[in-house]
């Protein structure tokens, strides 16, 4: 297919690339009032920028449709991380292939004298990281005296991530005359100032409108316990499995965390994070496209730059930072007109803020349950019906090794072994403590809490003890589901809450351990009673059901160091205070203190 004003051996790749027409952003890049001008474009991740900018700057680059012998480059391409980086190399190597430009790619991480080297033997198209490639033109090993289009793709990343002054530095060394073309998903006041400063005349071009960046992709969420998020992932990932599958976690250490106990149950998985050097993640991505693994666990390192062409489930493990961060995660499938699955895993008390999310990326999201044990198995037997009917050639030792087997085996009995070493390469699907499809109640008195067991918890409102921080605590801490907890009391210096019988042993069980960073310092005790025969109790046994010791809150007992854990500071003097009731810590989430230092005074739900 011939495609207009695009190069003739551009047109080639294309072709041969099975492209059989051009994405908005492609289109709109080569239309006539772009040629030559400089570009302020707006467009979603996974609509073809890479191959649009590389479109639009084949005039700068080939000269009379062939490449020039310069040896300065003639275009510079400026990308935010490593990853992004080696995609839009590789991208552009095939497209400008046919015409032998040569490309130097300069990231951190790599052999720096070996990216010298290439630089003096002459490169046409040069892309790197802002670090890298000002840490070479400070040395002299990149001349851009000679540059005719400088390209800076992912801009508003490049700022997010503080590279204001590497960028500076470098466009200040390029020519007056060359074309700066800003490619940026969203248009900040930032990224305004910088087209201002270093573009003359720019055309403002944005397919955000046609191309969502999302159309391929089916957006799911399913709410769970937080007890319950591993156990999700397991059940996600065997009820899709899918060729490939990426799960996002926010810190290295989640990463660490999932991928060894993926490892364990049985998945071929491997990790991407900024811990790894450029080459273990080399052959993690390589890994993944000869199918050696089929799961990646990844922080958002692997959000922009990475391009699986069998990538079709995308899960985050944990929430994005915001509605663009999202985009740019579940971009990763979807890509180049395959369809995609992107699934959010949404702890209960995080489900507004995700409704808020899908909301401000315009994104419709189907509400789903958590895929169940039955669900899996359902889903197996579909599976290996399909494979173990599908057509195959076999071989004349097979079918006498089939025979042998018939000698001493019924058929009946062979079938079912065969199931079963299908079986067996599969992990194990978990039992969810509850399947997200519930609501809380509202009312207190609910069926099943008639015999429930009163529990009590060593914060109340001196704390800012809430149950918006409490509820959760306890499904983490307890090992058990919102269902599973009835009415949560709060008085001055302690919390009671009734669980459900069928859920006291299992609660009992897991709160005897050793509470997470997090909440260490949160006690969780059966009480004698409900609150009002625990007051009565606590009166007659001479204790003062009221007033806390100090090491129970988290504080130094000796008073001359910060609290324990990390869920409570301190209202006094540094080290814990000296006032009656000691360091009034409270959690980090919880209401502020008055501004005149009063405790607050919260009224109902008080024990008597």
């Amino acid at each position: 297919m011939t495609f207009q004003n695009i190069p003739p051996l551009l047109d080639e790749a294309l072709t041969a690339r099975g492209y059989t027409a051009l994405t908005p952003v492609q289109t709109a890049v080569i239309a006539d009032e772009a040629v030559g001008r400089d570009l302020v474009v707006s467009a979603q991740t996974g609509s073809g920028k890479t191959v649009a900018f590389g479109l639009a700057m084949a005039p700068q680059i080939l000269d009379g449709g062939l490449v020039s012998l310069a040896r300065e480059p003639a275009a510079l391409i400026i990308a935010p991380t490593r990853e992004l980086a080696l995609q839009v190399s590789r991208e552009l190597m095939w497209l400008y292939a046919k015409a032998g430009v040569r490309i130097a790619t300069c990231v951190g991480g790599m052999d720096a004298s070996k990216e010298r080297r290439t630089l003096n033997q002459g490169a046409q198209i040069v892309v790197g990281t802002p670090g890298r490639l000002r840490d070479h033109l400070e040395r002299g090993a990149l001349d851009l005296s000679a540059l005719k289009v400088a390209i800076l793709d992912e801009a508003d990343e490049m700022l997010d991530m503080g590279f204001r002054e590497e960028l500076e530095e470098i466009l200040n060394a390029t020519p007056e005359g060359r074309r700066t073309l800003l490619f940026s998903a969203t248009m900040p006041k930032p990224i305004v100032s910088l087209a201002k400063r270093y573009q003359q005349d720019a055309l403002r071009i944005s397919t955000v409108g046609e191309d969502r960046g999302h159309g391929d992709i089916s957006y799911q969420v399913c709410t769970v316990a937080p007890p319950d998020i591993e156990n999700a992932v397991v059940n996600l990932l065997r009820l899709h499995e899918a060729e490939t599958a990426i799960l996002f976690c926010a810190t290295r250490e989640n990463v660490r965390r999932l991928h060894a106990s993926l490892t364990e149950r049985g998945f071929n998985v491997v990790a991407l994070s900024g811990e790894h050097s450029q080459s273990e993640r080399n052959q993690a991505l390589q890994a993944l496209r000869d199918q050696r693994a089929r799961v990646c666990v990844a922080t958002d390192v692997a959000a922009r730059g990475i391009d699986l062409p069998n990538l079709s489930l995308v899960v985050h493990v944990e929430l994005p930072r915001d509605a663009e961060g999202l985009q740019h995660r579940s971009g990763r499938t979807g890509r180049a007109g395959r369809k995609g699955t992107a699934v959010l895993i949404v702890p209960y008390q995080r489900r507004k803020r995700v409704e808020s999310m899908l909301r401000g990326a315009k994104i419709e999201a189907d509400w789903i349950k958590v895929p169940t044990a039955a669900d899996i198995r359902a889903k197996d037997h579909d599976r290996l019906l399909e494979t173990l009917l599908a057509p195959v050639e076999v071989e004349d030792e097979d079918r006498a090794l089939g025979a042998k087997l018939l000698e001493t085996m019924s058929p009946e009995d062979i079938a079912a072994a065969l199931v079963r070493v299908h079986r067996a390469k599969m992990p194990q699907a978990e039992d969810m403590l509850d399947d997200g499809s519930r609501e809380r109640p509202r009312d207190d008195h609910r069926a099943g809490f008639d015999d429930s067991v009163w529990f009590k918890l060593n914060v109340g409102r001196r704390n800012n003890a809430d149950p918006k921080w409490i509820l959760p605590l306890l499904c983490r801490r307890g090992g058990v589901t919102k269902n599973d907890i009835g009415a949560i009391r709060i008085a001055a210096n302690e919390t009671h809450v009734g669980i459900a019988a069928a859920a006291v042993a299992k609660f009992t069980k897991a709160i005897a351990q050793p509470g997470h960073d997090e909440d260490n310092d949160v006690e969780i005790v059966q009480a004698n009673g409900p609150p009002r025969e625990a007051a009565r109790e606590n009166k007659r046994m001479g204790r003062d059901g009221d007033r806390p010791q100090r090491s129970q809150l988290g504080v130094n007992p000796r008073g001359d160091g910060p609290p324990r854990g990390g869920n409570f500071r301190s209202d006094g003097p540094r080290g814990g205070g000296s006032s009656r009731d000691g360091a009034r810590p409270f959690r980090k989430d919880g209401p502020p203190p008055s501004k005149h230092g009063v405790k607050h005074k919260a009224k109902g739900n008080r024990p008597r």
